[in-house]
């Protein structure tokens, strides 16, 4: 069986660690060469950088590209250094922060707008630079962009994060409908999982948050990166290539259950 994405190149952004990297992992075994582009080189958990480990690890080829995902002028970069293996097929606009945990009155502007700059104007940015990009190449390309189980409902102290990944989903879908049939544009939506920033940024790994989540969640666990990967490595394929304009939840049921 030949591998998903062989002969595919992918800019993944936020792939040093945590979802992001899995992501640009999984890809790699399935084919692609990558293009890892992130504010920093390093896992946040340690370990070899992402493109060194995919050329270690695979037979895929990978290049590291700073990227800070509130620059536009950073992703016209990443995106270029994706010619290097023939040119973006795929663009995962995963970069994240996590948002003001805490409830919306207390909330500071600063903290609301350095989530607004990541998590929605970076999705903006790096998919208008893919899709101009895959449409002036005639490229059959892909724009998967990484939202939030959080993003389909309201949760309790997370109004700026849900408000954020809610606009993802959003973009996706009107962004679907005007760069078809050329490009699909779909969506992956985590629920909670193990990651760097879940846990030390975050506060919610190991603590009465992760447990409720499990208790409200059919599956009782969080999710692994691997897991969430899994899907994003489903929707970039030709096993979706009639799937456009979708969120697919990767939650363990805890979004339609509740």
């Amino acid at each position: 069986m030949s591998p998903l994405l062989e002969d595919r190149t992918a800019v993944v952004t936020g792939a040093a660690s945590g979802i992001g990297r899995a992501i640009a992992h999984r890809y790699a075994e399935e084919g692609a060469d990558v293009v890892v582009a992130d504010i920093r080189e390093e896992p946040r958990s340690g370990g070899l950088p992402t493109h060194e480990s995919i050329r270690t690890e695979t037979d895929a080829d990978a290049t590291y590209c700073e990227c800070d995902v509130r620059e536009i002028d950073d992703l016209r970069v990443a995106v270029e250094a994706a010619d290097e293996f023939g040119g973006v097929d795929t663009m995962v606009n995963n970069a994240g922060v996590t948002g003001p945990i805490e409830p919306f009155h207390e909330a500071s502007v600063e903290a609301y707008e350095r989530a607004r700059a990541t998590l929605l104007d970076g999705v903006f940015y790096g998919s208008k630079v893919a899709a101009t990009k895959m449409l002036t190449d005639e490229t059959e390309g892909v724009i998967l962009n990484v939202s939030s189980a959080l993003g389909v409902e309201g949760y309790e102290n997370q109004v700026a994060y849900s408000g954020m990944k809610g606009g993802v989903r959003l973009f996706t879908y009107s962004m679907a409908a005007d760069l078809g049939p050329q490009v699909r544009v779909n969506a992956v939506l985590p629920g909670l999982t193990e990651t760097a920033m879940s846990g030390e940024d975050a506060g919610m790994i190991d603590t009465p948050v992760e447990a409720e989540f499990w208790q409200n969640t059919p599956l009782g666990r969080t999710a692994r990166p691997r897991e969430i990967a899994d899907g994003a490595v489903f929707l970039a394929s030709d096993m979706a290539s009639f799937v456009s304009g979708e969120s697919l939840l990767v939650d363990g049921g805890l979004t339609n259950t509740g």
